[in-house]
């Protein structure tokens, strides 16, 4: 048999032989499996999946039948490049209902959030060019930017009063709008991954006003990346009022995702949806769209468009359904309560944490915070400038003694 040397030329190009396959969380996550596997008491608050107490993955009874119902045919036939209509109607009402925002909507179906943010991505932006993004902001952003041939741009999320830095925030946008001409903005509010941050009435409205301002200057597009968002109690709508004053302006876009909203992180069931008054523009961004998705993916899977369309129209599901949502709401809310109370009584330092996955604690050398962590066997994902504690897998029984190792690590 003939072996080549490790010396030959790869196969791959360039570009691709730089790519590392290796997600650090999902190394963290196995790393913890792991150890726990061996009979450690492994705390393992690194994957951003909603557990239940014992640890079994949270399910909604009334979706895994909504997925059984679904006609084995219709399931397995091709959906429209652009997904079903009666499921593009349903998504734009679960974001509005009677808001006239729905009437300026367009949209199409994608595999999961992760499709709609890769759309925004390719159709909003010039390879080369650079979204914006908060400091913190969910890894798979740069990695999505990179593949893309596009790049990330940040602005300092917190300012000395632990708010939105929105002066930071004007400053990144005039930037972009002066380096490359356009403007791609992507804000993971409410409950923010990583930070579990949302913003405040008064932040969204400046937030508005910064955005009109830039759009005076050459075309912004503003994305909202909806993934948390109806973990996010009272302010999981606050947004919509101030994309109303948009519309027109900015192309408002929301990333919507089935994936935590209905706990189906594997039917990669998603949308991205373009706010635009002018029908004409509407039929141009959803060729535009429709295009990209043909030649990326080609189309959705049937069974899961067709499964969340059925509970979102039929009013007795989508009550079912509410009512599952709101009680899994409720098990993330007691471990919100919890680590507020502990990691106000240690005195750790964090962003307005009022719901959502995750949280971020502060650490100026994260790694070596996250590594005594482990030695304490609580796994934690190390940021730059933070930590992320996914509780939407931490049991409030275990809260305290994570906070423990936590104030021990940052000592």
């Amino acid at each position: 048999m003939t072996t080549v040397a490790s010396t030959s030329p790869s196969f791959l190009t360039p570009d691709a032989i730089k790519r590392a396959g290796d997600d650090p969380i999902f190394f963290l996550n196995a790393e913890a499996n792991r150890r726990k596997a061996a009979g450690e008491p492994v705390i393992n608050a690194t994957l951003g999946a909603l557990l239940q107490d014992d640890g079994t993955l949270a399910v909604m009874p009334s979706i895994v039948e909504a997925f059984r119902s679904v006609d084995a045919k219709a399931a397995a036939a091709y959906a429209p490049i652009a997904g079903d209509a009666p499921y593009l109607k349903a998504v734009v009402g679960d974001l509005f209902g009677t808001s006239p925002l729905a009437a300026h909507a367009t949209a199409v179906a994608t595999p999961g959030g992760s499709g709609a943010l890769h759309l925004a991505l390719t159709s909003f932006l010039e390879a080369g060019q650079s979204v914006l993004v908060p400091h913190f902001y969910w890894g798979p952003y740069l990695t999505m930017a990179t593949h893309t041939r596009r790049q990330i741009a940040t602005f300092a999320m917190f300012d000395a009063k632990g708010g939105l830095d929105l002066a930071a925030f004007e400053r990144g946008l005039d930037e972009m709008l002066t380096r490359q001409g356009r403007a791609l903005v992507i804000f993971n509010f409410p409950c923010n991954n990583p930070t579990g941050y949302s913003l405040n009435e008064a932040e969204w409205a400046e937030t508005t006003n910064i955005l009109e301002r830039a759009a005076r200057r050459g075309p912004v597009a503003f994305l909202i990346d909806h993934a948390y968002a109806r973990f996010g109690g009272a302010s999981a709508d606050a947004w919509i009022p101030h994309a109303q004053r948009l519309v027109g302006k900015v192309l408002v876009l929301v990333a919507w995702t089935a994936s935590k909203s209905f706990a189906q992180y594997g039917a990669r069931v998603g949308a991205l949806v373009a706010l635009h008054p002018d029908a004409d523009e509407r039929k141009r961004i959803q060729g535009a769209l429709s295009f990209s998705c043909r030649g990326t993916w080609s189309n959705c899977n049937h069974l899961g468009l067709l499964a969340i369309a059925s509970v979102l129209n039929d009013p007795e599901r989508r009550r079912v359904a509410d009512a599952e949502r709101a009680q899994l709401v409720r098990v993330l809310d007691e471990r919100v309560a919890t680590f507020n109370r502990e990691a106000k009584a240690a005195g750790i330092t964090y962003p307005r944490y009022e719901g959502g996955f995750f949280v971020s604690v502060f650490a100026p050398n994260a790694e070596a915070t996250a590594a005594r962590m482990r030695d304490d066997a609580v796994f934690v994902v190390p940021m730059d400038g933070a930590v992320r504690i996914a509780l939407c897998s931490t049991p409030a029984k275990d809260v305290p003694r994570l906070v423990a190792s936590l104030k021990r690590a940052l000592a």
